[in-house]
């Protein structure tokens, strides 16, 4: 354990396009409510500035990886992503983060846990929020972690070493099935949804459907309060429909808007987190969008630009585009996805010592 009266070792990493402090789960209290009281402080929450803490002052930098010995045979490490919120003093559990997901075989390497290959290497990861595995891949030249390479990932200045995703059994991994509603499409107030769950759940609307054009700058939709109105009266009742109960105070369901590509990709996505506008789109997000593109009858599947079998689905997203593989097997009585995949990167940006604000 390393965690003093003063200070807890800590790493903070970019992964993808988030940013959070990784954490040993060994040198976190073993309670989890101490342990969220101790993250609050150390990244400064409830806080719009997150002023005195490591919090970068959004939720896509208000994130906390947590990192084990995995408790199971077919893994290496166990994860645990816990959202913090910005202004409001809450830790949630409810959800998987896939871009801190690119950090956290990096942070087994370095902290021990796992050995690290000769050129490259694979660490398998239970996601704890959800149980589902996925497969980190990426480069240990001469058994070291090397965070530098040609990699370019959108929404990311510059370039940084690859990181290969794979999921395998991420359908359902929050709501229990692919299509927790039961059906491809659902109304709700007068808007057709489509609600699925491939590692993410998210809810799907057209943008047109509510009065935009789906290609609004993350500021413009910000702007737009009675949008956010209608978003939240959709998510608050798809929570319901699709089995997580009363969503008032979680992050998800996640909600993406969706509207043909313009530049290349199979569709153009904004995504709201729960209603504060995505600069991007999260990993397992984008894979659950990407799912639904290839079931006939879900909402973008008619709006998309599909490739030919086997190619990347482009996610275009306010700053760029993410490119997701699904292998769907639509064969037997209801659809399964039998694997994502998707390219990341990550950058170790500190590693040392926290100091949390007294209580």
């Amino acid at each position: 354990m390393s965690r003093t009266s003063s200070g807890v070792r800590c790493m903070l990493m970019r992964g993808g396009t988030s940013k959070g402090a990784y954490f040993l789960a060994g040198d976190l209290p073993a309670d989890p409510r101490d342990r969220d009281l101790l993250l609050l402080r150390i990244m400064g929450t409830p806080d719009p500035r997150q002023i005195d803490g490591v919090g970068g002052a959004h939720p896509l930098t208000s994130k906390v990886a947590v990192v084990s010995a995995s408790a199971v045979e077919d893994a290496d490490v166990d994860y645990l992503f816990l959202q913090l919120g910005v202004d409001d003093a809450t830790v949630s559990d409810r959800q998987n983060c896939g871009n801190l997901l690119a950090g956290v075989g990096q942070f087994a390497v370095e902290r021990g846990l796992v050995a690290a290959g000769p050129a490259e290497t694979a660490v398998r990861i239970r996601m704890v929020n959800s149980g589902s595995l996925a497969t980190a891949r990426f480069p240990t030249p001469n058994g070291v972690v090397d965070y530098t390479g040609a990699a370019a990932i959108s929404g990311v200045p510059g370039t940084a070493a690859p990181v290969l995703l794979d999921f395998a059994g991420t359908e359902g991994s929050t709501c229990g099935s692919l299509l927790p509603t039961g059906k491809l499409r659902d109304r709700i107030d007068g808007i057709e949804v489509s609600c699925l769950d491939n590692g993410m759940p998210v809810v799907l609307a057209g943008a047109a459907d509510l009065g935009i054009t789906g290609y609004e700058t993350p500021e413009e939709l910000n702007a737009n309060t009675v949008l956010l109105e209608r978003i939240q009266s959709l998510r608050l009742q798809a929570g319901e429909l699709m089995g997580l109960g009363d969503v008032g105070e979680t992050p998800v369901p996640k909600t993406t808007l969706v509207a043909p590509a313009r530049n290349g990709g199979a569709i153009a996505t904004r995504t709201f987190i729960p209603l504060r506008p995505h600069a991007s789109i999260g990993v397992l997000g984008a894979v659950t969008v990407a799912t639904a593109l290839l079931l006939d009858g879900a909402i973008g599947h008619d709006l998309a630009r599909l490739p030919a079998p086997g190619e990347p689905l482009g996610i275009e997203h306010p700053t760029g585009r993410l490119d997701v593989t699904v292998d769907l097997d639509t064969t037997g009585p209801a659809p399964h996805v039998v694997r994502a995949g998707l390219l990341r990167t990550a950058r170790k940006l500190f590693d040392g010592t926290v100091f949390p604000r007294a209580y």
